[in-house]
């Protein structure tokens, strides 16, 4: 028998895949700004970046949602390392040569992982094995939020168990436990960024009703993956 939590939540307050986006994109906006753009160590630097600290769990579970929904995961796969490709020039202008790469690298690499998960998941240790193989991977290759990233993105996937149902009913209250179990596993990978960050992003993750949302076209969809280079090069010209 399936168990779930019994928690009063107003409609209003629930997330679509759609408001998940937007909210990590303007979290990840304000991060950059701040770090990019703003001295640190100041009230409102340290404001952007406490929310800044949602994006990345947010994407982390987004990635996982649409790896799990997508008819075509090596195309899903091949447009993550798109835009990681075309990010890496701000990316560059923005940190110089750090040997870092950027974030869309990491979840690029998340998604390599959870094929390895998908293919080998029978077999036990050695699915865990090509997972634990891919975060060191993205550690070596100093990608944004490196081997934890990927893990993030892999228990997200690992502990999801079915798809996500939106509520039925109007009325219902029930929140699927495999939430639950996600935000408690990955919150010591969040908290390694931020406490007050990673509890805003749990609960931001909590309140997801397992739907698409507005944002279905095509052009919308990529309009998206764009953000995340033309904000760097943006920043880029004003740092």
């Amino acid at each position: 028998m399936e168990t779930t939590a019994k928690i009063s939540v107003p409609l209003s307050l629930r997330l679509s895949g759609s408001a998940l986006k937007i909210i990590a994109i303007l979290s990840m906006v304000a991060d950059h700004c701040a770090y990019f753009l703003m001295e640190p160590d100041t009230p409102m630097y340290d404001c952007l970046r406490c929310i800044g600290r949602i994006a990345f769990p947010v994407f982390a579970f987004l990635v996982a949602e649409g790896f799990a929904h997508s008819r075509d995961r090596m195309r899903y796969f091949l447009i993550l390392l798109l835009a990681g490709a075309v990010s890496e020039l701000p990316w560059y202008l923005l940190n110089g040569a750090d040997g870092t790469h950027n974030v869309m690298f990491t979840l690029s690499l998340g998604v390599v992982a959870l094929a390895i998960f998908d293919r080998m998941c029978e077999h036990g240790p050695l699915s865990f094995i090509g997972i634990s193989g891919i975060a060191v991977l993205a550690w070596w290759l100093g990608t944004d939020y490196d081997w934890r990233g990927v893990l993030m993105i892999a228990v997200f996937y690992i502990l999801r168990h079915q798809t996500m149902r939106p509520w039925l009913e109007r009325s219902s209250t029930n929140f699927p436990s495999q939430a639950i179990l996600q935000i408690i596993f990955t919150f010591p990978l969040m908290a390694h960024y931020g406490i007050a960050g990673a509890l805003l992003a749990s609960a931001i993750i909590f309140l997801y009703d397992g739907t698409r949302g507005f944002i279905r076209s095509k052009s919308a969809k990529y309009s998206l993956y764009a953000i995340y280079p033309v904000h760097l090069m943006l920043l880029s010209l004003f740092s």
